[in-house]
């Protein structure tokens, strides 16, 4: 018989693995990072607004020392080619699992687009010439230790050399190449973005050599035993759960997904009608961890976890969701989410409650919204991709 795992179970799951129930706060940020396999990170406040809810006491000071300090966090391109910041020992399972992959795609991309769309007086042979930059713009960072990709243009010029994206049409642009050889370095595990010019909302980062941030640079994994473990792990913080959800969250194929479950050799679960996969040894039920709120931000890693979310989203995804799937601003209450926030020009965060969760979780939502108005102080949060009803709570209308 096919072990059945309710939602009321899986949202227990996730109120104690995700760092979100009050007796399940973690000590620090890499606690946070390893519950969750990986934190997004293409909005530089998701990092420290994702770990500090998580917290039993929020600093972002700790997230910095972890990230630039300790170096134990680190901000990588990973699955669906996102940004993530994930443990120091997850890393290499990431770069091999789905980062080299995209590599190879983007560094196609990038000599195709040189090819069309570039200046062929000046890359005559596209994939020669992306070669020797790469190889020359690594080089003179390592020559500098650190530095701004500015620097490295003024060290590297061809890195100047510009596109002309859909010319003739009324959005042409014409971009420099340097972000892109960048992060093809990066995706290679060459390079690393190291702490940020300003504070932790900026995302103007500054590089570092691989083997100089971190001694000895990534570990090599095989792709096949990669794949094996991060589907292990995202099982173990996200499981039980659909195989759809995997491979959305992995941007895996159907093949890679497959065989790298039938690596983990997870067991088949009744999700309340729907088919699901757990690991072996997670079949018992987790004990109901009590009421619990808490104030997400826009791209947590909780609500982008599965693609397949009716189980803790209900009828609020118009709301809280773009056009493209981006979540923005989330109030969760007992492992489902119940509403939205914002921050005001003022500073003050304000919520909305889209269902009836009883005066205790209001009151409890309340506070919390006190709380992190008071810990926000002057820092004002506007998310990258903002949301119907996070627009509608920012501007009062």
């Amino acid at each position: 018989m096919t072990p059945r795992i309710g939602i009321e179970q899986r949202r227990a799951r996730l109120g104690v693995r995700h760092r979100l129930a009050a007796g399940s706060k973690a000590a620090n940020a890499e606690e946070v990072a390893r519950g969750l396999v990986a934190l997004h990170a293409t909005d530089a406040a998701t990092v420290h607004l994702a770990a500090v809810a998580r917290m039993a006491e929020p600093s972002t000071a700790d997230v910095e020392r972890a990230l630039y300090d300790d170096r134990t966090l680190i901000r990588m391109l990973g699955m669906r080619r996102t940004m993530f910041v994930v443990p120091d020992e997850v890393a290499p399972i990431v770069q091999a699992a789905c980062t080299l992959d995209i590599a190879k795609k983007q560094r196609r991309l990038l000599v195709q687009h040189l090819t069309t769309q570039g200046h062929p007086e000046n890359v005559p042979d596209a994939e020669a010439w992306l070669a020797e930059v790469e190889e020359a713009t690594a080089r003179a960072l390592a020559a500098r230790g650190s530095a701004l990709p500015q620097e490295l243009a003024e060290a590297e010029p061809r890195l100047r050399q510009q596109l002309i994206m859909a010319k003739g049409k009324p959005y042409e642009s014409t971009p420099y190449v340097s972000n892109r050889v960048l992060s093809l370095l990066a995706m290679d595990g060459r390079i690393v973005r190291g702490r940020p010019r300003g504070s932790w909302l900026s995302s103007q980062y500054v590089w570092s050599v691989m083997d100089e941030w971190v001694p000895g640079g990534l570990a090599a994994w095989s792709p096949e035993d990669a794949r094996a473990e991060l589907a292990r792990r995202w099982l173990a913080a996200f499981g039980p759960a659909p195989v759809a959800d995997l491979r959305w969250w992995t941007g895996w194929t159907a093949a890679q997904t497959k065989k790298a479950l039938a690596e983990v050799g997870p067991v088949e679960v009744d999700l309340d009608g729907v088919a699901g996969v757990a690991l072996p040894e997670d079949l018992a039920p987790v004990p109901d961890p009590g009421p619990w709120v808490a104030l997400l931000p826009a791209l947590d890693p909780t609500p982008m976890g599965w693609t397949e979310r009716d189980w803790y989203l209900g009828g609020h995804r118009s709301a809280l969701f773009d056009s493209a799937g981006n979540v923005g601003p989330t109030v969760w209450c007992d492992g489902r989410i119940a509403g939205g926030w914002a921050q005001r020009a003022g500073g003050e965060v304000v919520f909305r409650l889209l269902e009836d969760v009883g005066a205790e979780a209001t009151a409890a939502v309340e506070a919390e919204a006190a709380r992190l108005t008071t810990w926000l102080g002057d820092v004002r949060i506007i998310p990258k991709f903002r949301t119907p009803l996070e627009r509608e709570l920012a501007t009062g209308k």
